[in-house]
C-alpha cells in the first residue's frame, strides 16, 4: 500500500476536509474526487451513454429525514435532480436498465417499495407494502433474466422484538410488527423477558417469543406460518411488476447485492449486534453466494455456525444464546468470506476488466462501526474498501485511510474516506466509483449525521 497520487487537495466540504493524499491505494492506482456536498448518498449507476447518477437516501438512522433524490452528476461534479421521493426512505439501491431507473425504497414509515423511474423523472411503483418498517429495510437491487432481485432486511436484531426496537423508533409506531419467515417454522418456545417499554411503569415486564409481536409468548412446537414478502431474504419481482417470489432466506440484513462475471448473484449480510433481548456477540459480516431456496441460518446461525453453542458468539456478560427454531429448514451453507465484526460491509461490485486488475474479485465498501466518538476506541472497524477473492475467501485492503489508526477521516482529523457505503464499476470496468455517505458522528445519545458531507470518489489505474 502507498499514498495515492490522485488529484491533489480539493478544498473543503462544509464540516469536512477533502484530501486524496490521505488515502492509501495499491501501487499504480490513483483516486479523484468526483462530486461533493451530497446528503446521505447511497449508490451510483450509469445510463446507456455512460452518464453518472447518484441517489440520496432521504433518511439516516437516528430518525433523521431529508428528501430522497435521484440526481445526474456531470463531468464537473454538478448535480441536476431527476426525481424526488416521499418521506419513506431510505432509497438504498439504484440500477439503470432498458432506459429506466429502478430504485429500492427502504420503507421506514410505509413499508418498502420497488420504484421505476423514467429518464424524465416519472415514478411508478412495481412492488409495495414490503415488511421494512423495522430495524432494517428494503436494500440494494440488481436486474437479471427479466427480474429485479433485492435484499429485504429483518425487523429485529436476532428474531425477538425488544426494547432496542423502541430505541430505533418503530416499536411505538407499529406495536404489532415482527419478523416474518419465508417458510413455515417450528419454534422451540423460547421466550425472553424485558422491560415493557410500551408502558410508563418501570417495574412492568413482558415475555416475548420469536417471530411474534412485542409481549407475545410462544410455546414449544408452535408453527409460525411463512409467507412472501418476508423479512431477512432475497426476493425478486418481474421487471414489469407482478407476483413476488422468494429466492433465499435466513439472512439478517442482506444489504449489498451484485452479479459476478459468471452470472452468479452474491450478497453481503450485516450480522448480529450485541443488543436487545437476545444479544449475539462477535458475529462477523458475511459475503454469501445466493442460492435458490436456501435458508442461511438467521436467527440461530452466524457465518454458517450455530450461535447457541459457539463461545465466539457469547459475550462474557450474557448467558448462552438459546435456539429459537426446533426444526431447521436446511443446514446452512458455508460463507464465501467472513468480514470484520461490525464492519458494516455494504454495497459491492465485481471487477470485470483485467486492465483495472483483480478481475473476478469482489470490491466491498465498509461503512464502519459505531465506536468512534464514544469512549476510548483504539481501532474502529471498517471505513475502507476491501477486495475479496471469492474462490479462497481471502480479504485484502484496497483503499484505506493513511495513518497509524483506522477510522473515519473526521475522527482521524484527515481528509480521506469517511463512511464508504457502496462501490460501482463504470460500464467498461476501468474505474471504481466509491460512494462516501459522509460524516456520522457518534455520541452517547446515538448517531448524529451531518448533511452536505457526502462525496463520490473515483479510483482508476495511473
Amino acid at each position: 500500500m502507498k499514498t495515492s497520487k490522485g488529484g491533489g487537495e480539493i478544498g473543503t466540504v462544509p464540516g469536512r476536509s477533502i484530501s486524496v493524499a490521505d488515502i492509501l491505494l495499491p501501487q499504480g492506482y490513483k483516486i479523484e474526487l468526483v462530486a461533493k456536498d451530497l446528503t446521505f448518498p447511497s449508490e451510483v449507476t450509469f445510463d446507456a451513454s455512460g452518464n453518472l447518477y447518484v441517489i440520496e437516501t432521504g433518511y439516516c438512522y437516528g430518525e433523521v429525514w431529508t428528501e430522497p433524490k435521484l440526481m445526474k452528476i456531470d463531468a464537473a461534479g454538478n448535480k441536476s435532480v431527476i426525481a424526488k421521493g416521499a418521506k419513506n426512505g431510505p432509497w438504498n439501491g439504484v440500477v439503470f436498465h432498458n432506459n429506466n431507473f429502478y430504485v429500492s425504497e427502504g420503507g421506514a414509515l410505509e413499508g418498502g417499495k420497488i420504484l421505476k423511474i423514467s429518464p424524465a423523472g416519472e415514478i411508478s411503483t412495481l412492488a409495495e407494502n414490503l415488511p421494512s418498517i423495522g430495524d432494517h429495510h428494503t436494500n440494494n437491487l440488481v436486474v437479471k433474466d427479466g427480474y429485479i432481485y433485492f435484499g429485504q432486511g429483518t425487523a429485529t436484531n436476532s428474531g425477538v422484538v425488544g426494547p432496542d426496537n423502541a430505541s430505533f423508533g418503530w416499536l411505538e409506531r407499529r406495536k404489532d410488527f415482527h419478523d416474518i419467515p419465508c417458510g413455515d417454522l417450528v419454534l422451540t418456545g423460547q421466550n425472553y423477558e424485558s422491560p415493557n417499554v410500551l408502558t410508563e411503569d418501570p417495574n412492568d415486564k413482558v415475555l416475548t417469543g420469536a417471530f411474534s409481536s412485542f409481549g407475545t409468548q410462544t410455546v414449544p412446537g408452535q408453527v409460525i406460518t411463512g409467507r412472501v414478502p418476508c423479512t431477512g431474504a432475497i426476493l425478486r419481482v418481474p421487471l414489469d411488476g407482478g407476483k413476488m417470489e422468494m429466492v433465499s432466506w435466513g439472512l439478517r440484513n442482506p444489504f449489498g447485492l451484485a452479479i459476478a462475471p459468471d452470472g452468479k448473484i452474491y450478497t453481503t449480510e450485516n450480522a448480529y449486534d450485541d443488543r436487545g433481548s437476545r444479544p449475539v456477540w462477535g458475529a462477523g459480516d458475511v459475503l454469501w453466494e445466493v442460492k435458490q431456496g436456501v435458508w442461511y441460518g438467521w436467527p440461530d446461525f452466524s457465518e454458517g455456525r450455530p450461535v447457541r453453542n459457539d463461545e465466539e458468539f457469547k459475550a462474557p456478560a450474557h448467558h448462552e444464546v438459546a435456539p429459537l427454531i426446533q426444526k431447521l429448514p436446511n443446514e446452512p451453507p458455508k460463507p464465501v468470506a467472513v468480514l470484520g465484526v461490525h464492519s458494516s460491509s455494504n454495497g459491492f461490485d465485481f471487477s470485470t476488466n483485467a486492465q483495472f486488475g483483480y478481475k473476478g474479485e469482489a470490491f466491498i465498501a465498509q461503512f464502519g462501526d459505531m465506536a468512534p466518538g464514544v469512549g476510548k476506541v483504539l481501532s474502529p472497524v471498517g471505513f475502507k474498501v476491501v477486495r475479496v477473492d471469492t474462490e479462497t475467501g481471502v480479504i485484502r485492503d484496497f483503499a484505506v485511510n493513511k495513518g497509524k489508526r483506522n477510522g473515519p477521516a473526521s475522527w482521524l482529523r484527515s481528509g480521506g474516506l469517511e463512511r464508504p457505503v457502496s462501490v460501482k464499476f463504470d460500464p467498461q470496468g476501468q474505474a471504481l466509483y466509491v460512494v462516501d455517505f459522509g460524516i456520522l458522528k457518534m455520541t452517547r445519545q446515538g448517531p448524529v449525521p451531518q448533511q452536505n458531507t457526502g462525496v463520490i470518489w473515483k479510483i482508476s489505474k495511473m
